[in-house]
């Protein structure tokens, strides 16, 4: 395979170009690879804050605009923009991406990696919804020459939705080089007004029916009643956001939960909490819980599919059942009443992130798989 500068040209697709999960870990990945062995280009099929980021780096990105999977319209254009960029081995972040540029670089003989970071298809959906989506997702690892799911548990959903389903684990890391809890930040509890004496509590993520913020609020106000001097702060934005909103002015606890749409200073607005929730539904290995870890929170989860791989209860962080409101209001007053139990959570947090899900190594891993693929 002809290379230019003898480095290997990797295209890296991802559906959006809003900060979430899946754009960190594009980011991270990007940022880590060896510049010696690789160039990599970004494509998205939208504009945002991760395009921006990008060009901090100096990686070169752009976009094609799509708002929907097997987006047929678009087909070409990918194909004549990974042409002209001269590519040697797409990745693919996710279904949307996987479809819309899947075509393209099997008509130009390229090697295809797809990394899963949750499967499209999941019990929120309509019965017929799920199964066109699980074909769909079947259809789409047959045609890739690499596989690579962010935990072990999403692994095993593949393996039950469709036979003959093969992949590797790759599970996501954190640069901890960002996300450093000793590094100094803005005194984000000033800019909030939020008095020091609080209890900080921070919900980061998208405000989706996945990520179930109207349970974060209503959990909140239930763990208020026993703890008074508790704040929330949720930052992201989302088709329920306005139900969230609602919901704390409903409940009453209007003036102790602060809203604020996505930033791109996370690592500052974890430095400012004490507590990291994640009441997710289902996750595939979420980063966000990662990145509250390798910042020395402490941290309470839904018991479900990766997150259960990095958090172990009682050791780690604490982990409750999915859509259980009164079991994440007990997991806030707990922590909120045991400094000696969060202190131990945050220090064995911070530990398992460098010893276990460290960006390096994953890097290392995906890297591997790149050389792998382009001998």
């Amino acid at each position: 395979m002809d290379k230019i500068n003898g480095k290997i040209r990797v295209l890296e697709t991802i559906r959006q170009g809003k900060i979430g999960g899946g754009e960190s870990h594009v980011l991270d990945l990007v940022a880590s690879l060896d510049k010696e062995t690789f160039e990599p280009v970004v494509l998205s099929f939208t504009d945002g804050p991760m395009i921006t980021a990008l060009q901090h780096l100096n990686v070169p990105a752009f976009v094609i605009d799509s708002e929907k999977a097997f987006d047929i319209s678009v087909w070409k254009k990918v194909k004549k923009f990974i042409a002209e960029q001269q590519i040697d081995i797409v990745h693919v972040h996710g279904t949307r991406a996987n479809t819309n540029v899947l075509w393209a670089a099997r008509n130009l003989g390229l090697p295809v990696v797809y990394t899963i970071h949750g499967w499209s298809f999941h019990d929120g959906l309509h019965p017929l919804s799920k199964r066109l989506r699980i074909a769909a997702e079947k259809f789409i690892t047959r045609k890739t020459q690499m596989n690579i799911c962010v935990s072990e548990s999403n692994r095993q959903t593949g393996i039950k939705a469709f036979k003959g389903f093969s992949s590797i684990v790759v599970r996501n890391g954190v640069n901890l080089q960002k996300f450093n809890p000793d590094a100094v930040y803005p005194d984000l509890r000033a800019a909030y007004n939020i008095p020091a004496d609080k209890l900080l509590i921070c919900y980061i993520a998208r405000m989706t029916y996945q990520k179930d913020p109207v349970s974060m609020v209503k959990a909140f106000a239930t763990a208020l009643e026993s703890v008074p001097d508790l704040q929330l702060l949720m930052i992201g934005d989302g088709e329920l956001k306005t139900a969230a909103m609602n919901a704390a002015t409903e409940l009453n606890v209007d003036k102790q939960v602060i809203f604020d749409g996505f930033r791109q200073d996370v690592p500052a607005v974890l430095h400012a909490a004490d507590i990291y929730c994640l009441p997710s539904l289902w996750e595939g290995f979420p980063i966000g819980v990662l990145e509250a870890m390798a910042m020395g929170k402490a941290v309470i989860a839904s018991d479900v599919d990766g997150t259960k791989e990095a958090v172990k209860d009682g050791e780690n962080g604490l982990l409750v059942p999915a859509g259980n409101n009164s079991a994440l209001a007990a997991a806030i007053v707990k922590l909120a009443t045991d400094h000696t139990l969060r202190l131990q959570l945050q220090q064995n947090a911070k530990a398992a992130i460098v010893e276990h899900f460290n960006v390096t190594g994953m890097t290392e891993k995906i890297s591997a798989v790149y050389l792998q693929l382009c001998k």
